[in-house]
Parts: C-alpha cells; structure tokens; sequence
C-alpha cells in the first residue's frame, strides 16, 4: 500500500485513463492489458517512467517509485504464472496444509510408518520412566 494519499479530483482524473481498473485514495488498479502491455515493453528495454508515462499517467501524481515497483511484481507474475495470471485473484490461494499422502510411494509409506513407530517406541519409554518415578516418590511419603 502506498503512502500517497490521492486527493478527489486525482482519483476523477485517474478514473478516466483506460489503462485504470479502480482507484481508491491510497491504491491503483490497472487493468490486465495494461499490466501485460507494460512487461511486454520493459522486456524490450523501455524504462518504467517511460512505459507509465505512455500509459497516460502523471508521474508526480502517482509517485516516481510507483512504476518501477509495480512493474517488477508484475514481472514475477508474468514469469510465474504467463499472462494468465492477470486475469485471476491469487489472493489467499496459499499453503493448503498438510501435505496429502494419498500420493506417497510405497516407500516412503513405509519410511513415515517406521518413523511414527519409533516416535511412540521412545514415548513409550518416557511414560514408563515417569510412572516409575511416582511410584519411588509415593513410596518415601
């Protein structure tokens, strides 16, 4: 989120760029042609400034840094997920959790069997050690 605080008529002339998805007063949102079409050129060695500045915006309006840090997260998109990850919310999809086990190898059932057995071996040790030492510490009251 940027520090910027676009002001009501920013926000109208931002608005009326076709290269703008929404404006809030503190975010942009580009549209995804627009953010293809930037990476597409910066690949062919056009500068962020430039690209933005082509695009319609107002570099003193939007802040200086602005383009060149939007462009290298779309870069990582683009690499990462090809144009197709303009179009869709990646928000939230992260870790599902544990990982599933249904595609494990017989092998490496049989690896996470033998490790769970020694865990509850040693565990096992453990509480008959403790209940040994109640026993001794019931005895001397």
């Amino acid at each position: 989120m940027s520090k910027i605080i676009f002001s009501e008529h920013q926000q109208r002339v931002l608005e009326t760029n076709p290269n703008v998805a929404s404006v809030s007063d503190r975010a942009i949102q580009y549209t995804p042609a627009f953010k293809i079409h930037a990476v597409k050129e910066y690949q062919t060695g056009k500068s962020p400034a430039q690209i933005f500045s082509e695009g319609g915006f107002d570099l003193t309006v939007i802040g200086s840094k602005k383009a060149t840090s939007s462009l290298n997260r779309w870069q990582a998109t683009f690499r990462t997920y090809g144009e197709e990850g303009f179009f869709e919310e990646r928000r939230g999809k992260g870790s599902s959790g544990r990982p599933s086990t249904k595609d494990l190898s017989a092998e490496k059932k049989l690896e996470k069997a033998e490790a769970r057995i020694k865990y509850l071996e040693a565990e096992n040790e453990l509480l008959k050690k403790l209940e040994a030492l109640e026993r001794q510490a019931k005895k001397r009251i």
